[in-house]
């Protein structure tokens, strides 16, 4: 098993129903394909894990890094794993934007400046206990 964690910009920000639409294909697509994962999306920015067998990972990424609805993507972390992480899901979502999201107790604010993804590069445990935070449903 291989995880792949990504972060990228939104080139235009989405809207909710743009949100909505990009998870049900992405749900169908990743089914189809063995994968699963969680994304987190805030304010024009992604967070993606991806997981399964690491051709189809890999293949699945580059795909994403050239859609042209995302810039500035890179890898957080690569990694041969023992078992999933989100292997329940075929794609894990949640928004960061609703509201009623910061009463969670223990919400961590660094999301919430537009572009605050960037300086995770290089820290791959802060964004898998970001991850696991959110699939908590905390």
């Amino acid at each position: 098993m291989f995880h792949l964690l990504y972060v990228s910009a939104a080139s235009e920000p989405f809207g909710k129903a743009q949100l909505l639409e990009l998870l049900e294909k992405s749900r169908a697509n990743n089914a189809r394909l063995g994968v699963t994962g969680m994304l987190l999306y805030k304010d024009g920015d992604f967070m993606q894990l991806l997981e399964g067998e690491e051709a189809t990972v890999r293949a699945l990424f580059d795909r994403i890094s050239r859609d042209p609805r995302h810039q500035h993507s890179f890898i957080v972390l690569e990694e041969e794993v023992g078992q999933r992480l989100f292997g329940e899901w075929a794609m894990g979502f949640r928004s960061l934007d609703d509201d009623d999201v910061r009463s969670i107790p223990g919400f961590s604010e660094f999301m919430n400046r537009h572009g605050e993804l960037a300086g995770l590069r290089g820290r791959p445990d802060t964004c898998l206990d970001l991850l696991r935070f959110f699939a908590a449903g905390r």
